[in-house]
């Protein structure tokens, strides 16, 4: 009771003094920011903005910047600058860049996921937070040009952050950073003026490394005519697309065989779990190691270490029983399988996939656009995005939930296989309608592998981020980032039990 008391007298005395209250400073202080830029309503309901104005770089080289955003998700930034020509940009699927030499290339890691998380805060204004699966926090009053101002920071649902900093008088934003490691990217804000009743910036500053671009807006467009084209990458940089169900015929054979060889070897893999609360706050975390093979195209894992610490003789024989009972479930499986088939091959019958999402359903319900080729881990890959074919009606649960996806995917085309692939669910995607399990829409995924001993393409890293929905009910939020390393060249051998991996 006595600590409640001196709370709310803290309060009570850093409110008079116009500072927010520790329990409610980054929603109070986008509450007014909401509405000094016009209101949550009126920002709720732009669809669209666009700003274009004149700029001058250090150098006082005239020059154009072009800003456009649509929801849900893209966002388009566009420098000239002499002989510079800037470009970065979130299609929805993928993020790309333009450099000063005109070279396009697709943003990897947390550079990607620094962009998609700018398109996401950029066109969600700041509103709806919930909704957009976005958590902020009040970091602390800091200095804008030479003023003071209130630093809020804003966190996307895979991690990325971006701190957004206000005017305590006006309320409005004066400076956006993101941070790059060293490198940070600010933009500064000022000169606000009513544009169809929101207050938008008509001056800013823009700081990249060693670059500094002056812009004076000069029109500013909210709610009008932007095409899906302007976030797609150049038509220059496109090349064009191979026959896909052809290609993707061929990395599913390749892969039945590379499961043979992948079971040759055997690694170690690390999984680091993060558990948020409803606030974005941790609820839990866990770090875990496992030693692992390969059966039959699966991995057959043993933990090894929870949380840093070894396990107990007892926990060890616990996990070893485990495996053993996967392997056995899986040689059981297959059995069945094999029978099925035979049977069906006697009767004259097709055996059917099940629920398995196949090549097949890929190709129907998705559409692969922006083909090109770029450099990947020193591999030549074909890389494309791809996204729900509008046109095509889901006739399966595994179709429904495959047609929720948009991404990225880059190819080895001489390996016949997938180097990685980045995705992400553009809509809830509902199980028995969504009383069992919902996948709520934002849940994303990133998948990754390295060719080892010129033979064989193992996974490297795996991570996800997300929100599910069980029984109506319960939530779950978390992260999970995945490391595979120590990879060895091994012999398994299988029977009844699990044979521990010995050295051919």
């Amino acid at each position: 009771m006595r600590f409640r008391v001196q709370l709310a007298l803290q309060c009570l005395v850093l409110l008079a003094i116009g500072v927010p209250c520790p329990a409610q400073e980054a929603s109070k202080i986008l509450d007014q920011y909401a509405k000094a830029a016009g209101g949550s309503k009126a920002l709720s309901r732009i669809q669209t903005l666009s700003l274009e104005g004149t700029l001058a770089a250090k150098d006082d080289e005239p020059g154009a910047f072009t800003l456009d955003m649509k929801l849900p998700n893209r966002y388009y930034s566009e420098i000239v600058a002499g002989d510079k020509h800037l470009i970065e940009a979130y299609n929805g699927k993928s993020a790309w860049r333009q450099d000063g030499s005109g070279n396009t290339s697709t943003m990897l890691g947390p550079e990607a996921s620094r962009m998609e998380a700018a398109a996401q805060i950029a066109n969600s204004r700041l509103v709806n937070l919930k909704k957009n699966k976005l958590t902020t926090s009040f970091v602390g009053h800091a200095e804008v040009r030479g003023k003071d101002a209130l630093q809020v920071e804003v966190t996307s649902a895979t991690g990325a952050k971006q701190e957004v900093f206000f005017d305590p008088q006006t309320h409005l934003i004066v400076k956006e950073m993101v941070p790059l490691g060293g490198a940070d990217e600010e933009m500064f804000y000022g000169e606000y003026r009513a544009e169809s009743g929101i207050q938008l910036p008509h001056r800013i500053e823009i700081r990249r490394g060693d670059d500094r671009f002056a812009v004076e807006v000069a029109r500013a467009t909210v709610n009008g005519r932007v095409g899906e084209r302007v976030f797609d990458l150049p038509l220059s940089s496109q090349v064009k697309l191979p026959n896909l169900k052809a290609l993707f015929k061929e990395i599913d054979a390749n892969q039945k065989a590379l499961d043979k060889i992948k079971e040759n070897y055997a690694g170690t893999r690390t999984e680091d779990e993060t558990e948020y609360d409803g606030n974005g706050k941790v609820k839990k975390h866990e770090m875990n190691e496992y030693t692992f093979f390969y059966f039959d195209g699966e991995e057959i894992s043993t933990l090894v270490k929870k949380d840093g610490r070894a396990l107990s003789e007892a926990e060890q024989k616990k996990e070893i029983e485990q495996a053993q009972k996967r392997v056995e479930m899986i040689q059981n499986r297959q059995a069945k399988k094999e029978a099925k088939a035979e049977k069906a091959k006697e009767e004259g019958k097709e055996e059917k996939n099940g629920d398995d999402p196949d090549i097949e359903t890929f190709l129907r319900t998705c559409q692969f656009v922006n083909p090109r080729r770029e450099r990947f881990r020193g591999q030549d890959v074909l890389v494309f995005d791809f996204e729900a074919n509008p046109e095509y009606k889901p006739r399966s649960l595994v179709e429904k939930i495959v047609q929720k996806l948009a991404g990225v995917v880059w190819i080895d085309e001489k390996a016949h296989d997938v180097v990685r692939l980045e995705a992400y669910f553009a809509g809830d995607a509902k199980i028995a309608g969504g009383l069992l399990v919902t996948i709520q829409k934002g849940t994303s995924f990133v998948f990754e592998q390295s060719f080892l001993n010129n033979e064989v393409w193992l996974p490297t890293y795996h991570e996800a981020h997300g929100s599910a929905r069980f029984l109506l009910v319960k939530g779950y939020k978390a992260s999970e980032v995945t490391h595979y390393s120590d990879y060895k060249r091994y012999h398994v051998e299988v029977q009844s039990t699990v044979g521990a991996p010995r050295t051919p």
